[in-house]
């Protein structure tokens, strides 16, 4: 595209638009989530993708479906997009993000809804910032076939609390595990962090090697595993990285090694429990934010 003379306020809304939808020509389509940071934690982007359609988006297997509208301002330094969710957990919310797209590579840096826009590409540590790199996804790629059923594995079926959890060799924020709960059924495994769904994937094992061997099929990770009793304990490689031989983590190997407890029949989860005491504070007409804050602290402290 030739550049345009901006030579009043008319021209540059004109230069303006025009660029814009320069860009989201180019950025039509299916892409691919390649590599995904968090307030500085790589977390594996597994199948995860986003789909442009107009000024439409839908993100698909990131814990749950987002859909809403996207504007972007391609003549800003860098270059910036605004998102307004539609659906998903974050309805009628508006994240504000900055962007780089490079021929088939599109690299965004977004802020939690509510954050401040980034002023650069990084997802530091308590900024609220997600650093994602995309490729666009090749057209006519053959669908991913679908597992067939399998029985359910007995030593892993049910439901399981987090009591401890490394990434990179770094603990996991406590009110987090405190919070985290997965629940294996037949061939399908749900990683729930705050009651919201952070993880889902179908899964494959072999008991035959030492230690047991699982497989995350949807999320391209393959890890160990052992069973002790009512604890579970695994070490998952990150998206497509040979699998472990020991349960260890140290920074920059990618792998995560969390610890896990059987929910026994009857008993709720710690976040259920917080929910259900916040929830009785109010009907006191208590103040729940400020006065159970010590409450959330004590939980997520407790469950290393």
């Amino acid at each position: 595209m030739q550049k345009k003379p901006v030579d009043s306020p008319a021209d540059f809304l004109e230069y303006t638009e025009i660029v814009a939808e320069s860009d989201l020509e180019k950025l039509q389509g299916k892409w691919q989530v390649i590599a995904f940071e968090m307030d500085g934690r790589k977390i594996p982007p597994g199948s995860a993708s986003i789909v442009i359609e107009g000024t439409n988006f839908t993100s698909l297997s990131m814990g749950a479906q987002y859909e809403g509208t996207m504007v972007v301002d391609a003549t800003a330094t860098p270059k910036t997009f605004d998102v307004k969710f539609h659906k998903g957990p974050h309805k009628g919310e508006t994240s504000l993000g900055i962007y780089e797209l490079d021929g088939d590579t599109w690299r965004i840096c977004i802020g939690l809804a509510g954050v401040q826009r980034p002023t650069k590409f990084a997802a530091e540590p308590g900024t609220g910032h997600a650093l994602e790199t995309l490729t666009r996804a090749v057209a006519g790629a053959a669908a991913e076939q679908e597992e067939p059923a399998r029985e359910p594995v007995a030593e892993l079926e049910g439901e399981w609390f987090m009591l401890s959890c490394f990434q990179d060799g770094k603990p996991m924020d406590a009110k987090i595990c405190a919070s985290a709960r997965r629940v294996f059924h037949g061939n399908q495994t749900t990683m729930l962090v705050f009651d919201q769904v952070y993880m889902k994937s179908r899964f494959t094992v072999n008991r035959a090697s030492t230690p047991s061997a699982i497989d995350y099929l949807d999320t391209n990770q393959s890890g160990i595993y052992e069973v002790d009793g009512e604890g579970l304990r695994t070490c998952l490689a990150a998206a497509r990285q040979p699998r472990p031989a020991d349960f260890t983590a140290t920074p920059g190997d990618g792998r995560t090694v969390s610890e896990w407890s059987r929910r026994k029949k009857g008993v709720r989860s710690q976040e259920s429990e917080v929910r259900s005491q916040e929830s009785e504070v109010r009907s006191r007409g208590g103040a729940s934010g400020e006065r159970n804050a010590p409450l959330r602290s004590r939980l997520g402290s407790e469950s290393f």
